[in-house]
């Protein structure tokens, strides 16, 4: 069937298309009352669910309230056998210091006589968790559990088990912990935490405040945070409500799969601000994975110290853009020193991922099986170099580093004692007096800073007075004439900024950018 078109109304359609920038042709279409096309909305766009009632049905008899006990001996009673304690060390010559004594002695005469020892109390605190596996395989957070000596899980249906800690990790805040149900329980399985978007829905269960059973939903709103509670800080953020004791909880996505636990939250109020943290799934369950297997971690380990690429150190570096890890330090025992890995190298790839900013490489890394040799991608020089390096394990390298293993050695005489000035900075050769000034170990050696400009660059960037700058550029400086050399070449090279490897009196390394003067 065909369509009048009203000319009258075409030609106001063409009239309001030209003012728009749209074809005639296209408003004759509009104009005859063919559909315009709909507003582009991507296919994998996640819709609003109309209830989270069949999601919270199905995953909420998996998750567990955690109750913990730890004991903590009461103080022993003063001499005399009262047993009431000793009254606390109270400030005096206040009007309260009669009313004090009175209470103290009331209390010592209530005590039954002979007793010296008040019995141990009991701390109890509560968090949450969840079911991994229908035989009794619990995750939590390590905060949740740490000093407990006695661990209980409640269930939904008010059933409460006694758990063993099967292993915990400090590192990535998370522990399992194992019941003896009489039957299968409920359990729920982790999803894939890279495939989660900013913007997508979540929900929260947990029991805060120990309230139990509760259900919160949100978006995911951010990810990739890092709030500087360890290592490996790779955190999802949502908006979720959690509040103390939804930690160890599980976070869930639309499927109901465990995407991250949820650990801390950003309050300045102690409550929910709407910015909560949860460890992803793909940090934690290699962790899980390793603790029901061994009882511990085993994470790789390359022997290196490092630190974040400003956008000053990329453009000494020649890198373009800030990116990578740069290394500050080797382990002398460590896999990175073998593999010729360098101080001063900067780390862009790793076993075929790329490492974007400092950040990343110790996830990458301690994620990586101990034992497996893979490729190594640096930048020296202004050039990309691949290097193989076999991985240690992280463990051992820390256990090492207790005893007192590693650090850098190297002897060279000390130059004499030239003050110059350079970047703000009073310098001056390497000296038995200065090593004595400023306690400079004997291994430590290169150009000593003897004062700082306090409006400078380089007190911005806190290099202290008894510092020991290395090297400039990569390239060692003996005395204060090899800064001032090192400078001029960079100028002459049209850079903005020096590197410097930068030594505190006890041997700890550090790379700091210097505009130049």
């Amino acid at each position: 069937m065909r369509k009048v078109v009203n000319y009258q109304h075409f030609n106001g359609c063409v009239a309001v298309a030209r003012r728009r920038g749209i074809s005639a042709v296209l408003a004759l279409a509009l104009a005859a009352g063919f559909a315009a096309p709909a507003p582009f909305a991507p296919a994998h766009a996640q819709g609003r669910p109309d209830s989270f009632a069949d999601l919270a049905a199905g995953v909420s008899d998996a998750v567990v309230n955690i109750s913990v006990s730890q004991a903590a001996p009461e103080r022993r009673s003063g001499a005399g056998g009262g047993g009431g304690g000793a009254a606390p060390n109270l400030p005096r010559g206040t009007p309260f210091d009669d009313m004090f004594e009175e209470l103290f002695k009331r209390r010592q005469q209530q005590q039954p006589p002979g007793q010296t020892e008040r019995p141990q109390r009991r701390s109890n605190s509560l968090g949450s968790g969840f079911v991994i596996d229908t035989s009794g395989v619990i995750i939590t957070n390590n905060h949740v559990i740490e000093g407990a000596s006695e661990v209980t899980v409640i269930f939904n249906d008010g059933q409460r088990l006694r758990a063993e800690i099967v292993g915990k990790d400090a590192k990535v805040d998370i522990a399992v912990l194992r019941v003896k149900p009489e039957k299968p329980l409920k359990a729920v399985k982790f999803g894939d935490s890279d495939k989660v978007r900013v913007g997508d829905w979540v929900m929260a269960v947990g029991n805060p405040f120990g309230l139990g059973g509760t259900v919160t939903v949100g978006i995911l709103s951010a990810r990739n945070r890092n709030i500087n509670q360890g290592p490996y800080d790779d955190y999802l953020q949502t908006d979720a409500s959690i509040n103390r004791g939804n930690s160890g909880g599980p976070l869930f996505n639309t499927a109901g799969d465990v995407v991250g636990v949820n650990t801390a939250i950003y309050s300045p109020t102690g409550g929910s601000v709407g910015i909560g943290f949860a460890s992803p799934s793909s940090v934690i369950q290699p962790v899980i994975n390793q603790l029901l297997e061994f009882g511990e971690t085993r994470r790789g380990w390359l022997g290196v110290r490092i630190q974040a690429v400003d956008d000053q150190i990329a453009e000494s570096l020649g890198l373009g853009r800030a990116r990578g890890a740069l290394v500050a330090g080797i382990d002398d025992k460590g896999p990175a020193r073998p593999a010729g890995i360098r101080a001063g190298d900067v780390i862009v790839r790793f076993d075929g991922q790329d490492v974007r900013s400092s950040t990343d490489l110790p996830r990458i890394v301690a994620a990586t099986p101990v034992g497996k040799e893979v490729s190594v991608s640096v930048m020296r020089g202004g050039k990309e170099e691949n290097l193989k390096v076999t991985l240690g394990r992280l463990e051992d390298g820390e256990r090492q580093a207790a005893l007192g293993g590693g650090g850098a050695g190297g002897d060279v005489k000390p130059p004499a004692n030239v003050v110059q000035k350079a970047l703000g900075m009073e310098l001056g050769g390497m000296s038995a007096a200065l090593r004595k000034q400023y306690n400079i170990k004997d291994t430590v050696n290169g150009v000593v800073v003897v004062n700082v400009d306090a409006n400078s660059a380089a007190s911005e960037k806190r290099v202290q007075v008894g510092d020991v700058i290395v090297e400039i550029n990569q390239q060692a400086v003996k005395e204060p004439g090899d800064v001032v050399a090192r400078m001029a070449e960079a100028k002459k090279q049209g850079r903005k900024s020096a590197l410097l490897l930068v030594a505190n009196a006890q041997g700890e390394v550090r790379f700091v950018a210097l505009p130049i003067e």
